[in-house]
């Protein structure tokens, strides 16, 4: 009898190791019982970008002054506001025919491209398209990904298809398959969510800068709603805090001939001419443009805000939040600091109604107007 019974639990035990093998993922998953593919149809689209839509600085209320056309004036040898950027944008399928509407809850994102999601054991899936006349990628941080998956072309040994994700070419498409392992989700004292980015990777400084950078959300295992938010949230907020380079976009010239006064007296080496290309911004606006609605949540909410540095040795950066305090690693604080590509995840309950100032600290960048407002119901 004893021997029937322990045979029997070698057949069980055999069989359900064969099972679990056989719903094992890549990067340590350990079972698909919850593993879901979510599906992002994204382009890289060729768009005229206004970092000051309104047309004045929605700080003062006032129109531009003297400081502030340093950055945004027009001109016979300056471009202005205006510059023609590359952007990420969702489409609804595969035939890339119609954008996918944005939602109100990420109408401040900007120039960022659209949220991607995933919960650990999920799979994310990119149907990538190239809208632009560039080669460009997209290459993530944080998730598993094969070498045909990693969208960045260098000496890595590995040729045909692996080498397919490298550079997308004008008008064609790639597939990007991501894996969300246990190791890219949050860890034992992050939030329920993390943040995570994706960008282009063909040439790493032209193409961020001419403005092909995104987020990725990535929650632990069974935090997230059936329509991917995280459930002890109510509100969440993507702000990218970074001086975009218009100097070092691929669309330099092009931006000089459509929007300078007077292409022809424009001397690309001017130091006058360089500085008004450095735009100081959060999400792609400067001065306040970034619209208060889309940043408004109401009194006792919980609002996860996910803060992304890009750029170069001048973005160091200390986005301040005025009348409230938030939390970051178990500490309280009302400034983050970032580095270039840094991501940071911080929780605020706000409790002083108003509307309220938030901008970097670094005072440099305050007068070229790194500078938002946010408001409290």
């Amino acid at each position: 009898m004893r021997t029937k019974r322990f045979g029997a639990l070698i057949a069980l035990t055999a069989t359900a190791a064969a099972t679990v093998a056989a719903i094992a993922l890549p990067g340590g998953n350990a079972t698909a019982s919850s593993k879901v593919t979510r599906t992002y149809y994204v382009a890289a689209d060729k768009v005229a970008w206004d970092y000051a839509p309104s047309g004045k600085n929605e700080i003062t209320g006032e129109a531009f002054g003297d400081a502030e056309n340093i950055f945004v004036g027009s001109g016979p040898d300056r471009i202005g506001r205006t510059y023609f950027k590359a952007l990420y944008r969702e489409y609804t399928d595969a035939t890339f025919t119609t954008l996918k509407p944005i939602p109100d809850k990420w109408s401040h994102l900007g120039t960022l491209g659209p949220v991607l999601r995933g919960e650990v054991g999920d799979t994310i899936k990119v149907v990538f398209k190239n809208n632009t006349e560039i080669p460009f990628t997209m290459h993530p941080h944080g998730v598993f990904y094969e070498k045909s998956s990693e969208g960045a072309p260098y000496a890595d040994g590995t040729s045909g298809s692996n080498k397919a994700d490298d550079g997308v070419g004008p008008g064609q498409t790639h597939t990007y398959i991501w894996e969300v392992p246990e190791r890219a989700g949050p860890g034992p004292h992050d939030p329920s969510t993390i943040l995570w980015m994706y960008h282009s990777h063909v040439d790493e400084p032209k193409d961020t800068n001419a403005g092909l950078i995104g987020p990725i959300i990535v929650g632990r295992e069974g935090s997230l709603r059936a329509d991917g938010t995280p459930k002890d949230v109510d509100r969440e907020f993507v702000q990218m805090f970074t001086v975009f380079d218009e100097n070092a976009s691929w669309y330099l010239d092009e931006n000089i001939e459509a929007f300078a006064g007077d292409p022809a007296s424009v001397d690309p080496e001017d130091e006058g001419f360089m500085e008004s290309n450095l735009m100081h911004s959060v999400n792609g606006y400067v001065f306040g443009n970034l619209p208060l609605t889309a940043l408004t949540m109401r009194r006792g909410e919980d609002v996860r805000w996910y803060m992304l540095g890009m750029g170069t040795e001048v973005d160091l950066h200390t986005p301040h939040w005025h009348g409230q305090s938030l939390t970051w690693a178990g500490m309280r604080t009302d400034i983050a600091e970032l580095l270039p590509a840094s991501m940071k995840v911080l929780d605020m309950v706000p409790d002083n109604p108003g509307t309220w100032l938030y901008h970097c600290h670094v005072n440099d960048h305050i007068d070229a107007g790194m500078i938002v407002r946010f408001r409290v119901d």
